[in-house]
């Protein structure tokens, strides 16, 4: 069955957005975003989370610049090589969209549930590498709300910390994709 409806609307939304151009705003906004994740590259908690308001919210809820700091400095805790590698970035006003690939290696303990780690968990030496989507709101230069979406799973299946999941039904050379 075609989805001819979605293929309707995504089709008709497709020149409006490749249409407009990034404008200076866009531009700033990305560059705020870019240096949150050149400072986590370099490990620096307090440095990336200057780039957020002192008021900022994560996933909706105020935890404000110092709780940005907190949890990132558990982050780097728990994975001293954490790395973000940016793959793709978009920006439309306040709002700033990055896909990236995110990999790092369990060489501590994390004390706080950010990150898809269980708490407490004694480091696997494994290393991991997952694809991450975030999406920023900036405003006045500062991100004001983060929300992501990550592969958590995939990152406890590579660390060992969940079983692989063998596929199940038809073989992948039977399985025909709908694209629309």
């Amino acid at each position: 069955m075609r989805a001819t409806g979605v293929v309707s609307v995504f089709a008709l939304s497709m020149p409006l957005l490749a249409s407009r151009q990034a404008d200076g705003a866009d531009m700033e906004n990305q560059a705020v975003v870019r240096r949150y994740v050149d400072h986590i590259n370099r490990g620096d908690a307090k440095a990336a989370a200057a780039e957020y308001a002192t008021d900022a919210k994560n996933f909706g809820r105020p935890v404000g610049r110092e709780g940005i700091e907190t949890r990132l400095a558990d982050i780097f805790a728990t994975f001293p090589d954490w790395h973000m590698e940016i793959v793709e970035m978009i920006a439309a006003g306040e709002v700033v969209v990055v896909r990236c690939r995110v990999s790092g290696t369990h060489r501590g303990v994390g004390t706080m549930p950010s990150n898809g780690m269980p708490v407490g968990v004694a480091p696997t030496g494994k290393r991991f590498d997952v694809t991450h989507m975030h999406w920023h709101t900036v405003r006045d230069g500062k991100i004001v709300e983060h929300y992501a979406n990550r592969d958590d799973l995939s990152m406890l299946r590579q660390l060992g910390l969940l079983p692989s999941v063998a596929p199940s039904g038809p073989s992948s050379s039977t399985v025909r994709e709908e694209v629309f």
